[in-house]
């Protein structure tokens, strides 16, 4: 049964820019910065201290189910 909060599609981009960018993160401001902030509050995504948002472990697990389409080996 599906029980996580859905994704739209900016965010689902958003959050897969998270993984591209690595720990340099991306910076507060862009087009893309109210998804990120949806993703922070959802736990997904985290702003650090130099305002720049990376991606949380949680996020990344987010990312391979839904974006990658990795299946879970029980």
């Amino acid at each position: 049964m599906w029980n996580e909060p859905y994704l739209e599609t900016c965010c689902r981009s958003a959050l897969h820019r998270l993984t591209l960018v690595g720990r340099l993160g991306r910076p507060d401001g862009l087009k893309d910065g109210p998804c990120l902030h949806r993703l922070a509050d959802m736990g997904l995504a985290e702003q650090g201290t130099d305002s720049r948002f990376r991606i949380t472990a949680p996020g990344r697990v987010r990312h391979a189910d839904e974006i990658l389409k990795v299946k879970k080996v029980a």
